[in-house]
């Protein structure tokens, strides 16, 4: 499978500049494809072939004056971000066509100078690690590297970026063969929520940590202080990057919580099942401040990719599932229940729930059903007792599928 490490990078003033003039070449060769297909398509000509559209925008574009300047950084920069174009409007044909599932995908846009996050992308012919530790770019020279870890692998390709916070990173994508880990007979179900971040079949809760909200004092005086700028000074984007960095700050720690988290249920439990959230929708409540703080989609796809690395299973199940509501010892569907409801009493054997822990553990038994069901016929679920530590079977080589998640 495919991974992808990522490291800060140290460059120095000269090599800040060489990276400058890549991150602006390629962001320009790309809205020039870009423009050229446009205009092709207003004019009612055919499609522009990839391999057209490159000597079109790059070969012949050294040869001019206004685009000479070109020949400064390295070909496999401009190669590659042509490429990006073209994956971009795949991904939108293939959405028109209905061949791409999940979410639309909207025809690219034009790349500007302000974006707040600047790349560029090498392949194996147009970067190299050095024995000293740095690495080399082509036409920017050796990088220095802050080696957190080793890389398991020689890396096929590099993205270098440039943050909103003023930081450069390196990003490696690596093929590595999975690392199972030890069988368990533990399996679990996770309820996830705002005022407990997650909360066990188990019964184990997890408290939020809620690293948003802890910045916000810090940040409110920082946005203070931006406002009172006048745009287009030296002062306000000095302004602009200390909010970047304490945004930066914030987001940094979520995603390490979420790494040590996701890594101590994958370990410690056979199969994970969740619920599968429509967190795009919570996201336009007035709970959208708490729910991007959660990061509820960020810490699936880590458990979803690291069960698959290390031979666990993991399952979602509908978001449509009454899991509030049904009575996990009998079974019973005791019907809605408002959010202020916390616990709450089966009408039928007379037990008391807590509301996220009773979720849970409907999640493990509709994941189990889901699980144990490979003909895809419909089956009777089967609810998870009071009592704990009862565990399903496990089904080798039922493993999550994952593209290139970030470690």
């Amino acid at each position: 499978m495919q991974l992808r490490y990522n490291f800060r990078v140290y460059p120095e003033p000269a090599q800040r500049d060489a990276l400058a003039r890549a991150f602006g070449c390629a962001r320009v060769v790309f809205n020039d494809g870009l423009r050229a297909r446009r205009d092709a398509h207003a004019a009612g000509l055919p499609y522009i072939k990839d391999t057209d559209l490159q000597k079109q925008v790059i070969t012949a574009a050294k040869r001019t004056g206004e685009r000479v300047w070109l020949s400064e950084v390295s070909s496999v920069v401009l190669v590659q971000s042509l490429r990006d174009l073209h994956t971009a409007y795949r991904n939108f044909f293939s959405c028109v066509t209905g061949k791409r599932k999940g979410p639309k995908v909207a025809p690219p846009r034009f790349k500007s100078k302000r974006d707040s996050r600047q790349s560029i992308r090498l392949t194996a012919n147009g970067f190299c690690l050095r024995g000293d530790g740095r690495l080399y770019v082509a036409k920017v020279g050796d990088l220095r590297v802050r080696w957190s870890r080793p890389l398991p692998a020689v890396p096929t390709s590099v993205t270098v970026t440039r943050d909103a916070a003023g930081r450069y990173w390196a990003s490696f994508v690596v093929d590595t063969d999975p690392e199972f880990l030890p069988q368990t007979h533990a399996e679990t179900g996770i309820d996830l929520g705002l005022s407990a971040f997650a909360v066990l079949s188990d019964g184990q809760k997890i408290a939020s940590p809620r690293f948003l909200r802890r910045a916000e004092k810090k940040l409110k005086r920082l946005q203070k202080d931006l406002s009172r700028k006048m745009k287009g000074s030296k002062n306000r984007a000095r302004a602009r990057v200390k909010v970047a960095r304490q945004h930066a700050r914030a987001a940094d720690r979520r995603r390490d919580w979420h790494h040590k988290t996701s890594t101590k249920i994958i370990r410690e439990t056979q199969a994970v099942y969740v619920e599968d959230l429509a967190v795009s929708a919570l996201a336009r409540t007035r709970l959208a401040k708490s729910v991007h703080d959660a990061g509820w989609s960020a810490f699936v796809n880590m458990l979803e990719y690291k069960a698959a690395r290390h031979g666990r299973h993991f399952g979602r199940i509908g978001r449509f599932e009454p899991t509030s509501q049904v009575c996990s010892d009998c079974g019973i569907k005791d019907g809605p229940k408002p959010l202020q409801v916390r616990e709450w009493t089966c009408q039928e054997c007379g037990t008391v729930h807590d509301r996220d822990v009773n979720a849970a553990r409907n999640i493990l038994a509709a994941g189990r059903a889901d699980r144990l069901n490979a003909c895809g016929a419909p089956v009777r679920r089967a609810h998870v007792p009071a009592q704990r530590g009862e565990t399903g079977s496990h089904q080798k080589g039922q493993t999550a599928q994952a593209g290139i998640p970030v470690l």
